[in-house]
């Protein structure tokens, strides 16, 4: 696959890529206008309901308009890091938890490499800290090596300043996470169209019991296997009718299986988790998941419960859940949002 000047940059290492990146961050005056302006228009598309990583995009995103109090401390937190289309020009570091932080100093994933594209690109969310960036580079080899798939098509990793979300994810506000789709690559550069109206594959059965053999192949496997394998990964979330196939269908090392956790949804994609990285002393990390397979029927029995595949609405509404404010994430979230 000929990617021109684009391959070329999508193989220079993380670190040299994050260098470029601060020198721009430091030119800044002369770029600022006609630089933020132009990714204001990939921020975030916006929508009236939470999106999902299905949902397609637009290739002419509409600006999100101006706030009309940015200072209310009743403000959701997501109105003001969902406006920031570039990465705070701050030293690099992952700050909070996963579903409650932001992140400094985030690198771009170049939208396309040898071995990967990334997907949705309207939704700016291809950030994230180095280290996420370079385990994501390499884990896109690896399914070459292994699985014999051209590469990988990258889903949603983290806003340019990380936070909550305007649609979407609860997590992914660290620079941390990142959703890998099912559907390997195609052997050839998708347009920018086709990142937005393509679906990946659905992977389970229509039961929700088990994997669909129409879609899920024995190539899977490997592809899981090698991004839960990185020491740097601490979870890999997947439906559970994905974990139970990759229970029934592993062989010899299986110690592997326990990183890797069922999760509502997840049923085309596989979200990968990093651990708080070295130099992040403010990143709250998560416990460490058990020694156990995770693979018996009692591990699994609620997952394939009644009650979570065909949940009956409460019979009392439950009332919204307040939005988290800038108040809630930690207090130098404060400084990174307000950061040139």
């Amino acid at each position: 696959m000929a990617n021109g000047g684009l391959r070329n940059a999508a193989v220079s290492s993380p670190v040299r890529r994050y260098a470029i990146m601060r020198v721009m961050m430091l030119c800044r005056p002369i770029l600022a206008t006609a630089l933020t302006t132009t990714l204001a228009l990939a921020a975030v598309t916006l929508a009236a309901h939470p999106a999902r990583a299905q949902d397609k995009g637009s290739v002419n995103p509409k600006p999100l308009p101006p706030l009309a109090n940015p200072n209310d401390p009743h403000l959701a937190a997501k109105e003001l890091f969902g406006r920031k289309p570039l990465p705070a020009s701050l030293a690099v570091r992952s700050i909070g938890f996963y579903a409650k932080g932001c992140i400094a100093g985030a690198v771009a994933l170049p939208i396309n490499g040898s071995a990967w594209q990334v997907m949705r690109l309207s939704r700016n969310r291809n950030w994230g800290h180095p280290d996420l960036i370079a385990l994501l580079e390499r884990l896109a080899v690896k399914a070459q090596k292994v699985a014999g798939w051209p590469g990988l098509l990258v889903g949603d990793m983290s806003q340019p300043r990380g936070g909550p979300m305007l649609t979407g994810h609860a997590s992914h506000q660290v620079g941390l996470d990142a959703d890998i789709w099912l559907t390997p690559m195609p052997n050839r550069q998708l347009s920018r169209e086709e990142r937005e109206e393509t679906s990946a594959v659905m992977m389970v059965r229509k039961d929700r019991l088990d994997i669909d053999l129409q879609s899920w192949t024995p190539s899977h496997l490997p592809v899981i296997r090698a991004a839960a394998q990185e020491p740097q990964v601490e979870r890999i979330f997947v439906n559970a009718a994905i974990k139970k196939a990759l229970c029934r269908e592993a062989k010899g090392d299986r110690n592997w299986l326990s990183k890797v956790r069922p999760m509502y949804g997840h049923d085309y994609h596989f979200h990968v988790r990093m651990k708080c990285p070295p130099g992040s002393t403010n990143c709250e990390a998560q416990p460490p998941p058990t020694e156990s397979e995770g693979c018996s029927a009692g591990d699994l029995a609620y997952w394939f419960s009644d009650a979570v595949l065909h949940p009956k609405p409460p019979v009392t509404p439950p009332k919204p859940k307040p939005p988290i404010t800038l108040a809630d994430l930690p207090a130098e979230c404060r400084q990174v949002l307000l950061a040139p």
